[in-house]
Formats: structure tokens, sequence, C-alpha cells
């Protein structure tokens, strides 16, 4: 699996409302054109979990990787 750009992907979640869980996230992505490898990464983020800002949400991509 190729390694996300956190870059790439905060473009794609810029203006999410943090905090987040996985659903809103992936589905703001899905809203701002995210490829479907961005979208399957953040699929595989854990269910119940909740982000309370870009850098936290890097750090639990960073650990599925």
């Amino acid at each position: 699996m190729t390694r996300a750009n956190p870059v790439e992907l905060q473009k794609h979640l810029k203006g999410v409302d943090y905090p987040a869980d996985k659903h809103e996230l992936i589905q703001h992505a899905q809203q701002q054109g995210a490829d479907r490898e961005l979208i399957s990464l953040l699929e595989q983020l854990p269910e119940g979990e909740e982000y309370e800002n870009p850098a936290d949400l890097n750090k639990a991509i960073g650990e599925i990787q």
C-alpha cells in the first residue's frame, strides 16, 4: 500500500469540523473529491474513535500504514 501524503490528506479534509469521527472524515473527503485510495485509507480507521485535530488524524493514519 502506498503511504498517504499528509498534505494531500489535509487538502481533502480542509474545512472539516473537528472533532470528527471516521464517517464524518470519509464523507467530507468524498465531497472534496478525494480519490479512492485516500477514501480506502480513511475506511481503515478504527470505529468509534474521534479525532480532535489534523495531528491526531495524521498519527492514526501513520499507525495503520
